[in-house]
């Protein structure tokens, strides 16, 4: 005879399959969403479940709270973007990244905006946006660096290889502050590569030619 502790512990299991992987997905969408429009704050259970015409009480039942939802829609909106990235080169490497931010329209940045501020408050939502964000990046980055040095571009002692992500995950972050704009557009990334980044690692440059210039 099952104990009464084991027969409660069984209801939340069952409940959570009604909710299939493909419906999961578009409730995590529908989060990630409302986040980047509104931010963490004014995200409610009440607008996820307008937004996805989903009951309340489901939401409740399989997430039980606001972070847990949140926390599920980031790691179930996991993506593979810079890790992709293999042109031959750092610098190819790099401008390439930058296109991959311009066609994603800042979203991850958005995102870790929309965030920020309240993962320092929840250690659980920190964790999720440092393990599907932030981690992932700096490892794709440093993955690109680690090549460079194979292929012989830079030196392995090169103290400027070191902050590679930190400059482009740092230029993403600062950018909404300084300007109020996400840099979303390829052209900032590749000059702040070509105008920073490259010449830190004594990798050669292309600056874009200054406004008017007519070249």
């Amino acid at each position: 005879m099952p104990s009464p502790g084991s027969a409660q512990e069984s209801v939340p299991t069952s409940r959570r399959s009604k909710i299939t992987p493909e419906r999961a997905q578009e409730l995590y969408t529908a989060v990630l969403d409302l986040l980047r429009e509104s931010g963490y704050d004014s995200l409610t259970m009440e607008g996820v479940a307008s937004r996805t015409r989903c009951g309340k009480s489901t939401l409740y039942r399989q997430w039980g709270s606001k972070p847990e939802l949140v926390v599920a829609a980031l790691h179930g909106s996991r993506k593979r973007r810079f890790s992709d990235i293999d042109t031959g080169s750092l610098s190819g490497d790099l401008r390439e990244a930058a296109r991959v931010v311009d066609a994603a329209s800042g979203e991850d940045t958005a995102l870790m905006h929309a965030l920020s501020h309240a993962a320092l408050q929840n250690p659980d939502l920190l964790c999720a946006l440092r393990s599907t964000l932030i981690a992932p990046a700096i490892a794709a980055f440093d993955t690109m660096v680690e090549r460079a040095v194979r292929r012989g571009e830079i030196d392995a002692g090169n103290p400027a290889a070191d902050y590679v992500a930190a400059q482009m995950l740092g230029i993403m972050r600062v950018r909404p502050l300084l300007e109020g704009r996400h840099p979303d557009d390829a052209s900032f990334l590749t000059g702040f590569i070509e105008c920073a980044v490259l010449p830190a690692l004594g990798l050669p440059s292309s600056p874009p030619a200054p406004e008017g210039s007519g070249t």
